[in-house]
């Protein structure tokens, strides 16, 4: 009996590049020589069932707004036309943002929120499985957030948005941005569970002032931004930070003060 001599590497790549491109096939052309059509389907309908059912999963309140051909055209293009840059199967949602945010762009009949709408729901997988961890060295976590340097959990992302992305479903689908931005914070509290915070500009800049480090005290920074928006009485605006920063800190997103 012959030995049947192996695939040159070049011959084998250029089969399995045609295997995966007919994977990915909207209408399922182009199967390859010698392979049988039902199997092949079987394997196609494997592929996109699985990325279907992921994305669903992980994007619920946009599978709800989109109607089922929307959503499964919507699953297809990504399917066929996004080349992945990690093989990790924790990526697809990041991927899935990459493809709506660059590789797709805006087409007819997209509500003009798609894109935004999916980054907000895939904060809340990226920050369950991110694996950073609330400093202990260096952080008095019942620290005085006036008098010291407040510090910032590595597990709380501040997070800014044209449109209200966390109110919209099928009830709630504006056409058009508010005239303000939407300033939300997404965070992992001490017992892991994920949370989302609405907060407001003033609280939006004194996140931003705290992630950009510094030796400024809670105070003085308070007193930074009440310049910036011209207060009246500065006293007043360091006294509402006051509460503010301790809701912060209940909620793990202020980890403490800088020792």
């Amino acid at each position: 009996m012959s030995r049947r001599e192996p695939e040159p590497p070049s011959a084998l790549r250029e089969r399995q590049e045609a295997f995966t491109a007919y994977l990915r096939e909207r209408a399922g052309e182009g199967r390859p020589e010698g392979l049988d059509a039902r199997g092949g389907e079987v394997y196609r309908r494997l592929v996109y069932n699985n990325l279907e059912g992921f994305l669903a999963a992980n994007f619920p309140v946009l599978r709800r707004i989109l109607d089922d051909q929307r959503w499964h055209a919507l699953v297809a293009d990504f399917l066929a036309e996004h080349r992945a840059q990690s093989p990790y199967f924790l990526d697809i949602g990041r991927e899935f943002l990459d493809y709506l945010a660059g590789g797709r762009g805006a087409r007819d009949g997209d509500p003009p929120f798609l894109a935004e709408l999916a980054h907000y729901e895939w904060a809340e997988l990226a920050l369950s499985v991110d694996e950073a961890e609330v400093p202990s060295a260096g952080v008095d976590p019942e620290g005085d957030l006036l008098a010291g340097r407040p510090v910032v959990s590595p597990l709380a992302w501040a997070l800014q948005y044209a449109f209200p992305v966390h109110r919209i479903g099928p009830g709630f689908q504006p056409a058009e941005p508010p005239a303000e931005p939407t300033f939300l914070v997404v965070y992992r509290g001490r017992d892991d569970a994920v949370g989302f915070l609405a907060i407001n500009a003033v609280t939006a800049r004194l996140l931003q002032l705290l992630e950009e480090g510094g030796g400024d005290s809670g105070e003085a920074l308070l007193r930074r931004i009440a310049g910036e928006i011209g207060h009246a009485d500065p006293a007043q605006v360091v006294a509402a930070g006051a509460d503010i920063l301790d809701d912060l800190r209940r909620r793990g997103i202020v980890a403490g003060t800088a020792t």
